[in-house]
């Protein structure tokens, strides 16, 4: 018997959804808000604010006492101003042409790693008669953006001589951590103290900033002598722990904002020594029940979720039952295999949630896939609608 299939929601993936609890997003906020304090948080929102949603999570972050917002591109902050997102927004990540004049009139913070960025932003300014808020970035060993310390002295005379012009007003210093999530790791040390000459350097030329910031969520729950003025928490506004082989969501008060949700497409039974989807890398070893779930790569659930010979399968819960994903996850489909459970079509499998309500964890799912919960939740296409609980907020 095939039981209704209720439409979870509009789009082009009905039997399916992205669920998302804003509750627990200014919730998550609150506490880290508790923890950093008196620092400031900074709700990293970049990556349509980690899978979540841009615009309702970041509402919710500021319900939860977030005084900044961050985004990676402009085209992020941009769309936060235009969906009437008010507070300080800061962008980080730029190329050379960037809106930068669209980014002063929307009243965005702007970071330069350069001087060839300040030289763009102070242009932008003089073009619109708007002074902008600079913050100057150090690599202090992430090696990926920032200044270069041996060229700092440089980034930071540039921005000076513009301040000087009345173009910019140099709010900020920062820099990221690369290992803020082994807490242990020597290059925190390390990087703490160049962040600390960096910024040194900076103010003994004049600079005067609002806020130094150096920690991400991990930084913000391990390293306290990282906060400085603002903490930048991406991953843990979201509820998912940064250290998870120190701590689970619950153990430092978080609460998992998301999760994915779908109805089985069809059940069917099979004899023993059936191959399942591509390759066969799952074979029954019995007469088994097997449940085609109507998503895959191209939906989000990660290739290398697949189980069989290519690795234990990521879990899913059927029935209060969880069972792991049965050979190669196909691009809008994958296989569970129910044994002798008694599943329909229709009936509803949890990806991963909340640990807390008995279901599987985007950590589990990071664990099975050989990657972080970051990719996990950040992954899940636009394709699959967005299910907000607690949407007043």
């Amino acid at each position: 018997m095939v039981t209704e299939l209720n439409s979870y929601g509009p789009g082009p993936v009905p039997h399916a959804e992205v669920r998302v609890d804003l509750a627990a997003i200014r919730d998550n906020v609150a506490e880290l808000a508790v923890r950093a304090a008196p620092a400031q948080v900074m709700a990293v929102v970049k990556g349509d604010a980690y899978g979540h949603g841009l615009v309702p999570s970041a509402r919710a972050a500021q319900a939860g006492g977030a005084a900044w917002l961050g985004t990676a591109t402009l085209a992020e902050a941009l769309a936060l101003r235009a969906a009437g997102v008010g507070g300080r927004v800061m962008a980080w990540l730029s190329a050379p042409g960037e809106r930068w004049a669209d980014a002063l009139a929307a009243d965005v913070d702007v970071s330069a790693s350069a001087p060839w960025v300040v030289a763009e932003i102070a242009a932008a300014a003089r073009e619109t008669g708007r002074t902008a808020r600079l913050h100057l970035k150090a690599d202090t060993g992430m090696g990926r953006s920032g200044s270069p310390l041996a060229d700092w002295p440089t980034l930071v005379d540039d921005a000076l001589k513009a301040r000087a012009e009345g173009l910019v007003e140099v709010v900020g210093l920062w820099s990221h951590l690369a290992c803020a999530d082994e807490p242990g790791h020597a290059a925190n040390a390390q990087q703490l103290a160049a962040f600390r000459d960096a910024a040194a350097l900076a103010e003994s030329r004049g600079v005067r900033p609002e806020v130094r910031h150096l920690a991400n969520s991990a930084a913000t729950l391990t390293m306290r002598d990282a906060h400085f003025d603002l903490v930048r928490p991406g991953l843990a506004t979201y509820g998912l722990s940064p250290v998870p082989q120190q701590a689970a969501p619950g153990d430092v008060g978080l609460r998992p904002a998301m999760s994915v949700r779908a109805r089985l497409a069809l059940v069917k039974r099979v004899p023993a020594g059936h191959g399942v989807s591509y390759g066969h890398l799952y074979v029954t070893d019995r007469e088994s029940t097997l449940g085609l779930v109507p998503l895959g790569y191209a939906d989000g659930v990660p290739r290398h979720a697949s189980g069989g010979s290519a690795g234990p399968g990521a879990p899913v819960l059927i029935g209060g039952v969880t069972r792991r994903i049965a050979g190669r996850v196909c691009m809008d489909q994958f296989v569970v295999d129910l044994r002798d459970d008694d599943a329909r079509a229709g009936d509803e499998v949890v990806l991963f949630g909340d640990a807390a309500a008995g279901e599987p964890t985007a950590q589990d799912w990071a664990d099975a896939c050989g990657t972080i919960s970051y990719e996990i939740v950040a992954r899940f296409a636009p394709r699959l609608p967005r299910v907000y609980v607690n949407g007043e907020l």
